[in-house]
Formats: C-alpha cells, sequence, structure tokens
C-alpha cells in the first residue's frame, strides 16, 4: 500500500477546521468506513466510544493521515455518498480531487 504523500496530508490538514465541524461521523458512517477497510474495525470501535462529534472527528482524521492513499480514497467514496458536499475539500494545491466523477465513487 502506498502511504499518503504529502499533498494529500495537506489537503487533509488544511481542510481539518471545516471538516471537523462537517463531517457527521455517526456509527452507521464510521461502520462503512470500517467495511471499506479505510479504517481498522478497533478503530472503528474507539471512535464510536468517543462521545463529542468534533473529538471524534480529530481522531478520525489523525487514523486518516496514517493510512495509504487507497484507503484514503474509500474515504471519499464513503462521503460521497453520505455527505457528498464534503468532498471538495479533500482537493490538493496541484487541483486534483481522488474522486472528480461523484458517481464513480458510489
Amino acid at each position: 500500500m502506498c502511504p499518503l504523500d504529502e499533498a494529500r496530508r495537506h489537503a487533509l490538514i488544511v481542510n481539518s477546521v471545516q471538516l471537523l465541524d462537517r463531517i457527521v461521523s455517526d456509527t452507521v458512517f464510521i461502520t462503512a468506513l470500517a467495511g471499506l477497510g479505510c479504517i481498522t474495525w478497533s478503530q472503528r470501535g474507539h471512535l464510536i466510544d468517543i462521545g463529542q462529534p468534533r473529538d471524534r472527528n480529530q481522531k478520525l482524521l489523525d487514523f486518516l493521515t496514517r493510512r495509504s492513499v487507497a484507503d484514503l480514497k474509500n474515504f471519499t467514496k464513503v462521503l460521497a455518498k453520505e455527505q457528498a458536499f464534503l468532498v471538495p475539500l479533500l482537493v490538493t494545491d496541484e487541483g486534483e480531487i481522488f474522486c472528480i466523477d461523484l458517481s464513480k465513487c458510489l
């Protein structure tokens, strides 16, 4: 697996303030992430145990910055299904988006 490159990691960090407050990381969303392998089942359990949504999102983003490019692409797929309006926040400085055509993310 290819680790996240600097551009993708930077996109997560730069947009983390908006993502922290806007991702709806409920049990269904987190379970979908684990089901696709974006996060581990152990990480899923840890996230569900965090009561505050902003704290949960912070930990989720922390997990994602240590995952692979494929994991981040799968995260984008789940996000596109549930919260498509947030996908543009994952655009890198070079203008590359992880999934340009949202219909292909579904």
